[in-house]
């Protein structure tokens, strides 16, 4: 289904800024729809033909549907749009008309224009119509939350036809919160509450206010439930700027132990200030387990450091205990494992400062990469490139991942590449045979030797994390087992791929010479990818 903005553009000569004062329309109107127990469709005229194309559609969560089927897209014309017609082309709400059938329901057609105000603050043109269609198959004797939920819904829309609802969207906020439902108060132009719902006057219940709404001035109240002076300030002040017809942002209340989440709208149907509106939904339960998570999230990043303070200091140890011994195969093998324990420590550090289990994992492979040439035991100067993107990984796979890779690239730069000795055992360049004149003249006949290099690639696809160890050195040895063969190293590198990360490894000569390690891990469902911020792979 095409969206609002695709379906305007295609149909329409709407300007953009009418298109985007729709969406906002379209992302407010949720309580609309609640108070007037009916469902609102969005109509704009299509090419001044008289008829009109559909491009949004709400259902009342207070009330049945008029209309099993989505309207989206629809385009209608005649006498089913004479309503939308009128108040398209006067610029004012039209309610007259009798009942028409959907189908085996019956439902009360209205049309409210839509404005876009100008600059000046002056009510534009009209540039779409709201549909409001009420199913009346269900139709009673209205209770008194009935009657202040209708009344409340007439305001709003004539303030969408005078062009002032909804509101500016404050940065950050939502349109999911609170809700008609959660609980309403209505305020007159003095700020004195006029009604609450009973959902309403639970939620100032829990907060210790134990007599009934109606009659107070619920700015000072704000101010008396809140402890913190500040932040009943906030709250009552919030009120205050509603009434004044500002739309202030969302405020919450804190007080004996409940919190409340309060939003407060101006009522100014034809631009005259008749009071406020104030939804109110009690969070207490929402903001105790935000607190709790938050409390978890910082337990497990103290976990995470003191394990990588751990690893660090086993590191140490293995670092003084190599400097203490004789034989030089013990001293080796207690530096390669202190290489491994200080990569694994780098994984705890990086997730001892992230929010969640998961690491950018670019960062920890450049920072391995670096690492590696720096340690690595060869006199060759050897460049270290990393092609593609890893993103964001988990930590069950992160830690193991990057032990492999600091296997793989100490490795490339240790065995990859001749050391100096060997170099000098070489053909020397006069034992070689002596140019000819002719491609002694041609300088492209001259070709150096390329910069030793080690590359690693990385990408996604197919729900897997397809990575490549490369180097252009010398390559595998003759009668070398891929399988089997190898120092300790390749042997850990293989027992965490096919182990640990479920995946596979290739170790086999590059195409252009040199080594190749191909790794396929299986990704699980729920990794993401920041850079496409999509779960699985881009």
């Amino acid at each position: 289904m095409s969206t609002l903005r695709d379906l305007a553009e295609e149909h329409t000569a709407l300007r953009p800024a009418d298109i985007d004062h729709l969406h906002r329309i379209a992302g407010d109107w949720q309580l609309l729809s609640d108070l007037s127990f009916a469902d609102l469709l969005l109509w704009v005229p299509v090419d001044g033909d008289g008829t009109f194309l559909c491009v949004a559609q709400v259902r009342p969560t207070t009330a049945p549907t008029a209309y099993l089927d989505d309207q989206v897209g629809r385009i209608v014309g005649g006498a089913e749009v004479a309503h939308l017609e009128v108040a398209h082309r006067q610029g004012r709400i039209w309610r007259e008309g009798d009942p028409v059938w959907y189908g085996d329901v019956p439902a009360r057609h209205e049309a409210i224009p839509v404005r876009l105000r100008t600059g000046d603050g002056e009510a534009g043109e009209v540039i779409a119509v709201v549909g409001r269609d009420t199913n009346l198959s269900t139709a009673r004797t209205p209770s008194q939350l009935e009657l202040n939920y209708l009344t409340t819904a007439d305001d709003l829309a004539q303030m969408i036809a005078d062009g002032t609802f909804p509101p500016p969207r404050h940065p950050g906020e939502t349109t999911s919160a609170p809700r008609v439902g959660d609980g309403l108060v209505r305020l007159d132009a003095n700020g004195k509450v006029t009604y609450a719902s009973p959902n309403a006057q639970s939620a100032y219940r829990r907060l210790g206010y134990a007599s009934h709404l109606v009659g107070e001035d619920l700015a000072k109240l704000h101010r008396r439930l809140a402890g913190d002076p500040l932040e009943g300030t906030d709250a009552g002040n919030a009120v205050l700027a509603a009434l004044r017809g500002e739309a202030p942002p969302r405020r919450e209340i804190d007080a004996r132990g409940a919190t409340m989440l309060t939003r407060a709208l101006p009522l100014m149907p034809a631009g005259v200030p008749i009071g406020a509106l104030v939804l109110v939904r009690d969070i207490t339960e929402v903001r105790r387990r935000d607190r709790a998570l938050i409390t978890k999230d910082a337990t497990i990043r103290e976990i995470h450091h003191r394990v990588k303070n751990n690893l660090q200091t086993v590191a140490a140890l293995l670092r003084l205990q190599a400097r203490r011994v004789a034989m030089p195969e013990a001293r080796v093998a207690l530096e390669e494992s202190v290489r491994r324990v200080a990569s694994i420590a780098l994984v705890h550090e990086t997730l001892s400062m992230s929010s969640d289990e998961a690491v950018e994992f670019d960062g920890i492979v450049d920072r391995v990469a670096s690492a590696a040439t720096e340690v690595a035991a060869t006199e060759v100067s050897v460049g270290m490139r990393r092609r593609g993107t890893f993103g964001v990984l988990p930590a069950e796979i992160a830690t193991s991942l990057v032990m492999v890779l600091n296997e793989l690239l100490l490795n490339a730069v240790e065995h990859g590449f001749p050391p100096a000795d060997e170099e000098a055992a070489a053909p020397s360049p006069a034992d070689a045979p002596s140019p000819s004149p002719a491609d002694a003249a041609r300088p492209e006949a001259v070709v150096s030797a390329p910069r030793p290099e080690v590359v690693v690639s990385a990408h996604r696809a197919r729900k897997q994390l397809h990575v490549t160890v490369t180097d252009n050195g010398r390559g595998l040895p003759e009668q070398f087992d891929a399988e089997r063969g190898g120092n300790l190293g390749l042997q850990i590198v293989r027992a965490l791929v096919t182990g640990e990360l479920r995946g596979t490894i290739d170790l086999r000569n590059g195409a252009d010479g040199g080594t190749e390690a191909a790794i396929v891990v299986p990704l699980a469902r729920g990794t993401t990818d920041r850079l496409t911020g999509r779960a699985g792979p881009p």
